[in-house]
């Protein structure tokens, strides 16, 4: 029995179409938002893939090696045991110079890391263009293979320990996968923290180009039904 001035407490139900409007906005709103996070920490990867690159602190000596120094994937400083000073050798450009093919392998791989996640990021012109979706598998599919250069370059790179050079550093008992009296240092354990972010990236990427596609059918589905209705 309901009481004369009392509020209704029967709820109106939205329209499906309306329902499936508001639906829709959120859905957009949501993926804009983690698409712009998406960009976001796939500039802050590439910039992770560059020092990883020109750093030249992927091996470093410790308390017991015989000489100073630190090694990168082609540029390396080693002292000579009389001073404190380092001598430095090593550069890109000097492909045939650096002291190892493992090293030289490694070089190109996490070089070409960098140049897939700079691709990626230029890609983000496309969007202007292209279908949405679409850009986001070319970046998934391009931070995919950034990662995998990242995971080889990891797994060669220690092949080059043998070398004379990181000998002459780190110890005569240093071989393939043996650091001898050396340590691993930040830029090596920062690509392979790269490797994660490669991956969870482009994981999203895809994700969010498939979200994409699907609300791309949706729209269309929906402007059918009007004009059937029409």
């Amino acid at each position: 029995m309901m009481v004369p001035g009392a509020p209704s407490t029967t709820t109106t139900m939205l329209p499906a179409s309306e329902a499936a409007k508001i639906y829709q906005t959120n859905y957009v709103r949501n993926s804009r938002a983690i698409g712009v996070l998406w960009a976001i920490f796939t500039i802050l990867f590439a910039i992770v893939n560059v020092v990883c690159f020109i750093q030249p602190y992927w091996i470093g000596d410790g308390v017991d090696t015989p000489q100073a120094g630190y090694f990168g994937l082609f540029h390396y400083c080693i002292g000579n045991g009389l001073s404190r000073d380092l001598t430095c050798q090593g550069s890109f450009t000097e492909f045939s110079a650096i002291p190892s093919s493992a090293f030289k392998a490694a070089s190109f791989f996490i070089g070409m890391s960098m140049v897939m996640v700079l691709t990626c990021i230029g890609c983000f012109a496309l969007f202007f263009f292209c279908s949405t979706g679409t850009v986001y598998k070319i970046c998934g599919w391009m931070q995919l293979a950034a990662g995998t250069c990242l995971i080889l370059g990891c797994m060669i790179y220690p092949d080059g320990w043998d070398s004379d050079e990181v000998k002459r550093m780190c110890g005569e008992q240093t071989d393939k996968y043996t650091l001898g009296a050396c340590s691993v240092r930040w830029a090596y354990i920062l690509a392979i923290m790269g490797i994660m972010d490669a991956l969870i990236l482009s994981f999203l990427a895809f994700v969010l180009g498939n979200r994409q596609d699907s609300l791309m059918s949706e729209e269309l589905l929906g402007d059918k039904r009007g004009n059937n209705a029409i």
